[in-house]
This record gives structure tokens, C-alpha cells and sequence, in this order.
């Protein structure tokens, strides 16, 4: 099949879908509460969360305030499945699960569905597989994770973030910095005040990407990998998740999910061959 059918085949899903799916408010005269499926098709708009200087997941270019890398992507041709524009809200990951529950934005791309999160609000599918590495000064490179528990490891993390609790709950007894974010962290390893940072595969080749000088990626075992989602509004009707899922699982069984990620590597100069064998999407 070539491309073009495709893509034709895949915008007509989506519209059948979507028809399908717009139930007329009338039918739903026992709710007080407008979906975010009926509200979506009634504005045509789609508010996506999203986290500035975080290439290659989100960046926004100075120049043209345009928002590039992976969410603005998935959340543009998400938009495009429901006929709709997208407007991006600005955020930061620990105020995520709030502002889906202020309903402040309709999806939240990017997040790892954590039991504690799990409580608050309702994730989709995975969008893809990520992988939780180190960035460690250059004279550390410890093989497991459980090196690191000792009170002598000074770990630098974001607080709040998927990674803080999964590293805080496997290494309890190390010395943690929980700073204000990703950017935070990496300056304590850059100025020694900590020996590693806990980052995900995406962000820890970004940044080594831009500065080599800080340290190496390290890899340690067992391999912690998790799946990254995108959180939605915890609702009633589920309309809304059902229909994300759909298109989810659509675009990942056409590789789709996977390019865009490849895609936006190259906003930190990242090409696939870049990508470690052990990190795979």
C-alpha cells in the first residue's frame, strides 16, 4: 500500500469515527456536565498541555511561538482525526494532574499512568515505550540500580515525576535532591552537587546532546522501562478516552507514534542512529 492511500484511509477512519461518536447533546440530558468529547466537537478545538523547553517532547520556538517536538505533534494530528485546531496551554509536569482536573486542558501527552496518578485522573494506551537512564558525572558509572543505594549517592531529580517515585521507592536509602525541575537537576550534576541525575532516555540524550561536558548516559540494570501515556480528565462518559485510544492504537500499528518520536529527535540534533540499542520505542 503506498503512502497516500494511507493516509486517506486513515483521515476516513477517524471522520466515520468521529461521526459516530458525536452523540447530539440532546441525547444526553441527564448530565450536568458537558464531556470533553462534546465539548471538543462543539469549540472544533483541542487544548493540549504543554511543557516548554523540554525538546525533544515539547519546545517553543522563540522566534514564531510556534510549539515543536512529539506532543505538539501527536496533539495536532489528533485535531486533525477530530476536525478540529489545537491550543496549546502552558503547563509543567507536576501541575499536570491538576489541570486535567480543572479541566484547564483536554489531554496531557507525556505522562506515566503511576498508581498515585491513577487515582486522580484516566490514562489512554501507550503512546510508546521510554526508558529511565542516568546522566552521571564522568567518573560514575554504576551498573545497577541498587549501586545506587547508599546514603553516599546523591541523586538529582525533578520532584513530582514518575521517576522520583519509582527511584525514591528502589533506592530509599541514597541522598536525594528533589529540585524544581529536569533543567534544575542537571545543573547539580554539572556543578557537582550531585553524582546522577534519574531522567528518562529521551531528555537525557537531548541533553548530552547540547552539553557532552556534563557526563555520560548510563544505562544501569535491571532495565526499568515505562510506558508513556497521555492523561485525560477523569469523566463519566467515556467517550473521550475510547476515541483516543482508538486513535492511539491506529497510528501505532502504522509505525506512525514511533516517527513522530524519531522525527523530533532532531531538534536536539539526534538522528536514530544515535539511539542506544537498549532504548527501544
Amino acid at each position: 500500500m503506498t503512502v497516500l492511500p494511507v493516509i486517506m484511509m486513515r483521515r476516513r477512519h477517524f471522520a466515520y469515527a468521529a461521526a459516530a461518536l458525536a452523540v447530539a447533546p440532546e441525547a444526553r440530558a441527564d448530565s450536568t456536565t458537558e464531556s470533553t468529547f462534546d465539548r471538543i466537537r462543539r469549540t472544533r478545538v483541542l487544548r493540549v498541555g504543554a511543557v516548554d523547553g523540554q525538546a525533544p517532547y515539547c519546545v517553543r520556538d522563540l522566534a514564531s511561538g510556534e510549539w515543536r517536538g512529539f506532543i505538539p505533534a501527536f496533539g495536532r494530528d489528533l485535531a486533525e482525526a477530530l476536525d478540529a485546531k489545537t491550543e496549546f496551554v502552558d503547563s509543567n509536569w507536576g501541575n499536570a494532574v491538576l489541570d486535567l482536573q480543572a479541566s484547564k486542558v483536554d489531554i496531557f501527552f507525556g505522562l506515566n499512568p503511576t498508581p498515585q496518578r491513577a487515582l486522580a485522573i484516566d490514562f489512554t494506551h501507550p503512546l510508546f515505550n521510554n526508558l529511565f537512564t542516568l546522566i552521571a558525572r564522568p567518573d560514575f558509572r554504576p551498573a545497577t540500580w541498587d549501586a545506587l543505594n547508599d546514603p553516599s549517592i546523591r541523586i538529582a531529580l525533578e520532584i513530582g515525576t514518575s521517576y522520583d517515585q519509582v527511584i525514591s521507592e528502589t533506592c530509599p536509602r541514597a541522598t536525594f535532591l528533589r529540585l524544581k525541575s529536569n533543567n534544575d537537576a542537571t545543573l547539580a550534576v554539572q556543578a557537582g552537587k550531585a553524582d546522577c541525575q534519574v531522567l528518562v532516555a529521551l531528555l537525557a540524550l537531548s541533553v548530552l546532546k547540547r552539553n557532552p561536558a556534563i557526563g555520560t548516559l548510563v544505562v544501569p540494570k535491571p532495565l526499568f522501562t515505562a510506558t508513556t501515556n497521555a492523561g485525560l480528565r477523569r469523566e463519566p462518559d467515556k467517550t473521550w478516552r475510547d476515541f483516543v485510544d482508538n486513535w492511539i492504537d491506529w497510528n501505532r500499528s502504522l509505525g506512525r507514534m514511533r516517527r513522530m518520536v524519531i522525527d523530533s529527535l532532531s531538534l536536539v540534533g539526534i538522528t536514530e542512529a544515535d539511539i542506544p540499542p537498549e532504548i527501544n520505542f
